[in-house]
Formats: C-alpha cells, structure tokens, sequence
C-alpha cells in the first residue's frame, strides 16, 4: 500500500469529519488522535489510511501534517512536549497553528499558516463545508497547501499575515455573541409585552433578525444541547476584547457582554451547554421564558454540534 504522505492530529467532533473530507477526496492520512478508539474508528471507515503510532518521529515521512486540537497549550503539547512530533519534521514543512508556539516553531524552520474554521450551517464541516480563514507571511506556502484546505472546505478566504487567520477567528466569534446577547434580550423583553418567544424566533428566522442562534444553536428553546459550552463562549469574549482593546478601539460592549456571560455562568453548573446563559437574563428580567411544545418535523429539530474553538494546523 502506499504510504501515506499525510498526517492527521485529532479526531474529535470536528476533526473526524475534517478528516474524512480528505479521505472521501482520495488523500492517505496517518491519523492520531488522544483517544486511540477513534483512530482506530477512522481507518475502519477508511481503510487506505493508517493510524499513527505513539512514537514522535512517526509523522516523519509525512510532506505535511495536520493538526484539529482544542487550544494552545494541547498543540503545545503535541508539537513541542517531551513527546512533540515537531523536531522530527521534514524542515520547510507547510504548518498551519495556533499562535501561541509560532515563535518556537519558526526556530524549527517550519513554515506556518494559521487557518481556523467557522462553518455557515449547522453540520456544514461534515460534507467539505467549512470556512477557512488562512494567514501565512509565505504565499507560496498557502499555495502549497491550497489543495489540500479546498478539499476540506467550501470556502477558502486569504485574510493576511501569520496570525490573520486568528484575528478573523476571533472577531467572527464576537460577531456571534453579539447576536447571542441582543437575541436573549428580545426574548425576555418580548415575553414581558406579551409575545410567545418560540413564536418571535420563527418571525427572526424569515426575517432581518435571522442569525446562527436563531437558525441552530437556540432555534428550539426547549432544548439547551448544542454542544459548545458557555465557558468557551467566555473564553471566546475574553479574547476578543483583548483583540479589541490591542487594536487601540474602544467599545463598551466587549466588557458589557463579558458581565452578562460570567453572571450567567454563576447560575449553572460547570460544563453547561452556553445556550443556558438565557437563564442570566431571565434571571435579570425576573421572567422564565416560555418553552412552546409543538410538533415539528424530524429534519428541523435542533441537533447537537461542536463549536469548540478548534484549529486547523498543516505542519
């Protein structure tokens, strides 16, 4: 069998179905991932690839490698830990990461390109539907790469130098708690004037209002299982404020939303799904939101998705 040229870290909720769009499109991975059930899970469903083994120099033969992990210090780990696959790499090799071990890594003579994903649709990421947002200061790395993230996603967007693929990241995610908190406050203030909250969910999703949270995350307030925890949504304000305020712009609303989430997040238990952060506003609003019992098709009952702040790396 040939070999496969590359290398997959990271095979959780959104790395498998990333992995799989390669795999789908032809591409032998050597996959690895924490959990050694789900590579094995990964090669059983696609044979011509192989799981990696626990050694750091198995990526070694590999052009480039891929790395799906949750935060920085885990790819810090991966790479660069007592057990990092980073100094076993062919120098010169394509990489794509978080921006915490940039500078270590380009001491290794790796080539770097960040590239982030965000998806248009719940479950997009399954069948190649991703968004990319890549920065790399080599252009000719992004080309190198360029097959292999199009093979991966629907679109591909170039936003600049290393670490632009982050800053896009994170001003995407703000973007998105911004429509979190002004949906929660309609939903409270709408109820408290008489309107039924499902209803006024309905009316956003065909009219201007129309946002992820009311398509997706919080489209049945019957259910808080979305599969992204509030303290990520923290997480994700926090850094965007930083973003914020490094840029040398002041806004009010970084600091306000940031209130908002933590007092939410005081009034539900630890590893709550973030859609409970209603309950900070109903709380404030002194009111609890109606949850309307009807009947809907299979097709438009919310399923639960991954939206933790994972990240594309190509090493």
């Amino acid at each position: 069998m040939e070999e496969p040229s590359i290398g997959y870290v990271g095979l959780g909720n959104a790395g498998f179905p990333m992995a799989a769009c390669l795999a789908k499109k032809g591409h032998r991975l050597l996959v690895r991932d924490a959990d050694p059930a789900r590579g094995i899970g990964f090669v059983e469903e696609y044979p011509k690839c192989r799981v990696a083994t626990s050694d750091p120099d198995s990526f070694q033969n590999c052009d480039v490698v891929i790395t799906m992990l949750p935060n920085g210090a885990v790819v810090k780990e991966v790479l660069l830990g007592e057990e990092g696959i980073a100094p076993h790499l062919k120098p010169g090799m394509p990489s794509v990461q978080l921006t915490e071990p940039l500078l270590t890594l380009s001491r290794l003579r790796v080539d770097l390109v960040d590239s982030p994903i965000t998806q248009e649709q719940l479950h997009a990421i399954d069948d190649g539907g991703a968004t990319l947002m890549v920065g790399t200061d080599k252009p000719e790395v992004l080309e190198k790469v360029l097959p292999l993230l199009k093979d991966m996603s629907t679109h591909v967007f170039s936003m600049g130098g290393l670490g632009a693929g982050h800053t896009m990241k994170t001003l995407n995610n703000y973007v998105s708690v911004g429509s979190i908190i002004a949906l929660c406050d309609a939903l409270v203030t709408g109820q408290k004037l008489g309107l039924d909250p499902q209803t006024m969910i309905d009316v956003m999703n065909v009219g201007t209002g129309v946002n992820f949270s009311t398509k997706y995350s919080m489209k049945n307030l019957k259910s808080y299982d979305t599969g992204y925890q509030l303290e990520l949504l923290i997480k994700d304000v926090k850094i965007a404020k930083d973003v914020i305020e490094k840029s040398g712009f002041q806004s009010q609303l970084p600091a306000l939303a940031l209130k908002y989430l933590e007092e939410s997040a005081q009034l539900v238990e630890k590893g709550a799904d973030h859609s409970e952060c209603l309950k900070g506003w109903e709380k404030r609003a002194d009111v609890e939101i109606k949850k309307t019992d009807r009947k809907e098709e299979k097709r438009d009952r919310l399923e639960s998705v991954s939206q933790k702040e994972s990240t594309l790396c190509l090493l």
